[in-house]
């Protein structure tokens, strides 16, 4: 884990505990994004050659994440954002008036944002329920629990072999999942998991995967149809569209942005993935606890990398913790900063963090 600390510069400079919302820039990514954007300066961004590297590259990333996910290659597809995929799916999905939807209080705009839509366009009904009681409220009219995998808020986990048990479609966001805890999407027994790469995959924004369930792909339609997403693209209107989960995908990305993430993996895999998961679980905890042992108040949470704990002004929190050398955020309309602790992180900081945090108490 020394050497995974190593491999990221800004550690050097401050503690980072805000991969929840941008990881940390491996020193290998950089050199990869810098290599593709030299090739591309200096040679064009054009030729056969040039798209058959970017189709590769999306290829390698494809299945590499598959992996990472637990799905067939076949399942996945690449988009943007986790609200990408969280749009795709809505706009795919035949939901209309009177038909319910059930989420959670403790969703990201990323979620409710798009459900907003759903709503005022489509009439559908939108039910928020606790977090922790989500599977006890699908019934008989539910259509769709659209939910967080871990509360960005608390660092809760859903309880989703209960969700698996209803009868309802289940969407997870896994934002704040993917690449910090396991994620095996059969297991969980969803039928769609959205989720980003610039976050605890410390890839480039604009980095996003969308698992969706085989039997699913088959009977919905393309969201947003585009050159990769038909079967056949020199016949785009008489082709239909992809027979699997790329009919899913979003436009091309860059080429240094799928080197970026490509060098990404790299990095964690050789930490070992089990091990990284491991390490910021435990160390979350450990602050967590201690947090706890001088009289702060730590949100309810389970076993993620989030830790949040209430404070008088978060804002104004995280701002006298910047200016000690910590990185991290408040979460707007809540009482809370937000920890995100990844395996890159040391008991030694993590010490001097809960003394700070403490003076307020």
């Amino acid at each position: 884990m020394e050497q995974l600390r190593a491999e990221f510069p800004v550690l050097a400079r401050v503690s980072y505990l805000n991969a929840g919302t941008n990881g940390p820039v491996p020193r290998r990514a950089l050199e990869a994004a810098r290599a593709s954007l030299s090739h591309q300066a200096e040679h064009g961004r054009s030729g056969a050659d040039f798209f058959h590297a970017i189709l590769d590259r999306m290829e390698r990333l494809r299945a590499r994440m598959a992996g990472l996910l637990g799905c067939d290659t076949s399942e996945l597809a690449l988009t943007g954002s986790t609200t990408d995929g969280v749009n795709a799916v809505l706009a795919a999905l035949d939901l209309g008036r009177g038909d319910e939807v059930l989420t959670t209080v403790e969703e990201h705009p990323g979620i409710l944002a798009p459900l907003g839509m759903m709503r005022e366009r489509r009439g559908v009904r939108v039910k928020s329920v606790p977090f922790a009681e989500v599977a006890a409220h699908v019934g008989p009219e539910t259509r769709l629990v659209a939910c967080s995998h871990v509360s960005w808020v608390t660092g809760a986990v859903v309880d989703a072999p209960a969700l698996a048990a209803t009868s309802a479609p289940v969407m997870l966001d896994g934002a704040q999942a993917l690449g910090a805890v396991p994620v095996d999407v059969h297991a969980l027994g969803c039928d769609f998991y959205a989720a980003s790469g610039q976050k605890w995959l410390c890839g480039p924004n604009g980095a996003g995967y969308l698992y969706v369930r085989a039997d699913r792909c088959r009977s919905m339609p393309a969201p947003w149809p585009g050159y990769g997403t038909v079967a056949d693209s020199s016949d785009p209107l008489g082709s239909g569209p992809q027979p699997d989960a790329r009919r899913f995908d979003l436009g091309f990305p860059g080429d240094h942005d799928l080197a970026w993430a490509l060098a990404s993996l790299d990095v964690l895999e050789e930490a070992g993935l089990d091990a990284v998961h491991a390490r910021a679980a435990d160390l979350a905890a450990g602050l967590a606890s201690d947090l706890a042992g001088v009289g702060v108040e730590v949100a309810p949470r389970a076993r993620s990398t989030l830790v949040s704990w209430r404070t008088t002004d978060p804002p104004a929190e995280v701002l006298r913790l910047r200016e000690q050398g910590f990185v991290l955020r408040d979460l707007p309309g809540t009482p809370y900063v937000r920890a995100s602790v990844g395996a890159w992180s040391s008991e030694e900081e993590l010490g001097r963090l809960v003394e700070l945090a403490s003076a307020r108490v």
